[in-house]
């Protein structure tokens, strides 16, 4: 193979038409996985921004865009994802990766859309529908969900309604208009491709916020968005296809964190 690489599309046809980011990582996922071709993982600079070379050639995305970035942190995390690869190459095993092509081929051209998927989830987020019993976790929830609200509160002026069991509450449209004005500073593809996944993942746009911001940890946040699972779990014990689920999860959250706080 005499061309540049992309981790979905190994020797795709530019001039066929292309399969979406998530269409393509569908279809890895679901075919054979190529043997590992490369030797010589590098990261190379060009034209102020960094590129991963496997044996001196770029890497593509799946839409065949050059895999390049402006951080030397997030490029050396992609170069890492590949130098891991064993025998095969595999996706699943490449959340910097995946998250980095997304960014790339979808979130850069559809941002307005991006952006407002995110506040989208203030409307309903998460910390904000609290369970009426048993008390134990009531209090549970109250404790470690309320310093955020707080921190919300405090930091950007937003204060949300808080409701208990499962029926819908509608935020003060005032609320939901100074988290669009938040979103809408995050005007960097990647920054906002992780913003978004963390959002995603956490059911709850004031925690991916409150880790975007620095001030909660990916892993806190994390226990912070599983605290219901976390209670049934301990109730009735855990389910290995859930756990392993989750654990896949959290390789994503954890791509999604550095993201987001690594790019400048």
């Amino acid at each position: 193979m005499s061309g540049p690489f992309d981790i979905f599309g190994l020797g795709a046809d530019p001039e066929k038409p292309q399969e979406s980011p998530a269409r393509k990582a569908q279809i890895a996922s679901a075919r054979a996985l190529p043997n590992r071709f490369y030797e010589d993982v590098t990261v190379f600079y060009e034209d102020g921004g960094f590129l991963i070379h496997l044996d001196g050639k770029p890497v593509r995305t799946p839409a065949r865009q050059i895999l390049k970035v402006a951080d030397r942190p997030v490029a050396q995390k992609l170069a890492d994802e590949w130098q891991a690869q064993k025998n095969k190459i595999n996706p699943k095993n490449m959340p910097m990766t995946r998250l980095v092509n997304s960014a790339l081929d979808g979130v850069a051209n559809t941002m307005v859309e991006v952006r407002e998927e995110v506040v989208r989830f203030s409307e309903t987020d998460l910390l904000c529908y609290r369970a009426e019993g048993p008390d134990r976790l009531v209090e549970r929830q109250n404790t470690h969900w309320d310093p955020v609200m707080i921190w919300m509160e405090e930091r950007y002026g937003c204060s949300f309604k808080l409701v208990g069991g499962v029926m819908h509450v509608s935020q003060e449209g005032e609320t939901i208009e100074r988290v669009r004005e938040i979103v809408d500073l995050y005007d960097n593809p990647l920054k906002l491709a992780g913003l978004h996944s963390m959002t995603s993942l956490l059911g709850s746009c004031i925690l991916a916020l409150a880790v975007a911001d620095g001030f909660l940890l990916a892993d806190h946040s994390w226990k912070l968005a599983h605290i219901d699972e976390d209670w049934n779990r301990e109730q009735w014990g855990g389910d290995k296809e859930a756990e392993e689920r989750r654990a896949y999860r959290w390789q994503d959250m954890k791509a999604a964190s550095f993201l987001v706080t690594a790019v400048g």
